[in-house]
């Protein structure tokens, strides 16, 4: 569903910035995970590559104007079910 308010190029725009902030805060995640290897780290960097790619499809989305609301649902959600599988069975690396 395409951007129901205001200019596209704005809403284009916002998701371009959000995309590069989350990959921003993935790499910096994972860079901390190869230096102390607090495995915690790893697991929320991948939850934010997620939420980066979702970015990428919500751009897509907006731009092709086809219906990905499968896609930009699932990826967020695979990078949900990550951050919560690091968050419960790799807390005892803490």
């Amino acid at each position: 569903m395409p951007f129901a308010y205001g200019d596209p190029k704005l809403a284009i725009t916002l998701f371009a910035v959000s995309s590069l902030t989350a990959i921003l805060c993935s790499v910096l995640l994972v860079r901390g995970y190869v230096r102390n290897g607090v495995r915690l780290l790893f697991w929320a960097g991948i939850c934010f590559a997620a939420l980066a790619v979702e970015g990428g499809v919500l751009i897509i989305n907006e731009l092709v104007a086809a219906d990905l609301t499968v896609v930009r649902l699932l990826v967020p959600l695979i990078g949900l079910v990550a951050l919560l599988y690091g968050l419960l069975w790799e807390s005892d690396s803490l």
